[in-house]
């Protein structure tokens, strides 16, 4: 969505991060082409929300072992982070 953000994270952390950065924006950017939402906050929401269910979906189907559950916090944690660092750049 043309926004860059710096996540501090361990070297072995970045591809993972970074792909993860990728898929949200993918999924910011098809919200964003839908036109049913504007706003870069409402956007990121509705993404949130998207991938949350994606996740319910296969954790029903599989389950998730505790590891990938442990990743998946560690990168939620550094996307509300950097969210939580530009809304106060905005203040």
């Amino acid at each position: 969505m043309g926004k860059k953000f710096s996540v501090a994270c361990s070297e072995d952390e970045r591809d993972e991060l970074t792909a993860a950065a990728r898929y949200l924006d993918q999924k910011m950017n098809s919200i964003q082409r839908s036109g049913k939402v504007i706003g870069l906050d409402r956007c990121a929401i509705m993404a949130a929300l998207n991938i949350s269910h994606e996740l319910l979906n296969l954790r029903s189907d599989a389950g998730l072992s505790e590891e990938f559950e442990s990743k998946l916090k560690l990168l939620q944690n550094k996307v509300s982070s950097a969210l939580h660092e530009q809304k106060e750049l905005k203040l």
